[in-house]
């Protein structure tokens, strides 16, 4: 199987506008983004609205395509990518431009889980650790939870805490019960990611600003790989600094 990695990259972020070109001591971040995932795939490109972005990957040496400012997901800007690029590729794998610390070995984990034919979605998740603080982690909106089923196939996704643990005080939940985080990384048969974008947004999907909700309600399957690493997604100026230590103290 040929899979492709494909970046989505905007300027325009509410919370950290050009985030995708900050500096990381000496690298733009798409950059240490472009570099971990070629690691681990057969082409790498980054998909975005912004003539700057598109520069600063052409000057690194990487492939980027450029695509509308009018996509309501990561997801539809990949597969307005993949449409340029061309065929060849079986399989599509969405990996979100501020994961600069992204492992190459999940990425094969979710690769691993097109060895199954009937596979057609695919994202990883990370068990939360009995000691985790549950008000940063349980609590946390922006650390969308996950529960699956026997096979390893995402139930639902939420910003809620889920499952409720009845008759335990919060601080017990965590020891008592595996609760999974997800990995905000996607993979498509590219026969499914033409499907999927063509879906009108659904309720859940509004309700919880959560696209893989549009899937799940329109009946597809979401393959679940589990990963023990930790990845460091940056969102604002305050976790650039948290992630500059972190890659300062691994050199």
């Amino acid at each position: 199987m040929k899979f492709i990695g494909i970046i989505p990259a905007r300027y325009a972020s509410t919370r950290f506008p050009g985030k995708p070109l900050a500096d990381m001591d000496g690298k733009p971040m798409i950059q240490r983004v472009y570099e971990q995932v070629i690691q681990a795939v057969d082409e790498v490109c980054v998909a975005t609205d912004d003539e700057r972005i598109e520069a600063a990957v052409k000057a690194f040496g990487g492939k980027v395509v450029m695509t509308s400012d009018k996509h309501r997901s990561g997801t539809d800007r990949c597969f307005e990518a993949y449409q340029k690029i061309g065929k060849g590729f079986d399989v599509v794998i969405n990996i979100q431009g501020d994961e600069p610390f992204i492992h190459p070995e999940q990425i094969e984990t979710i690769k691993s889980c097109f060895t199954d034919e009937q596979v057609q979605i695919a994202t990883l998740v990370k068990p939360f650790l009995p000691d985790d603080d549950f008000e940063s982690t349980l609590f946390n909106p922006n650390s969308p939870k996950v529960v699956v089923n026997k096979k390893m196939e995402a139930m639902y996704f939420s910003r809620s805490i889920i499952p409720y643990i009845r008759g335990k005080q919060y601080t017990e939940w965590l020891p008592s019960h595996t609760f999974y985080k997800h990995i905000g990384m996607y993979a498509y048969r590219a026969d499914v990611l033409a499907e999927i974008t063509a879906l009108p947004q659904s309720t859940l999907e509004l309700a919880e600003s959560l696209e893989q909700l549009r899937w799940l309600e329109n009946g597809y399957k979401i393959k679940v790989g589990i990963t023990r690493q930790e990845t460091i997604g940056i969102d604002t100026p305050e976790d650039l600094l948290k992630a500059l230590e972190v890659l300062r103290n691994r050199k």
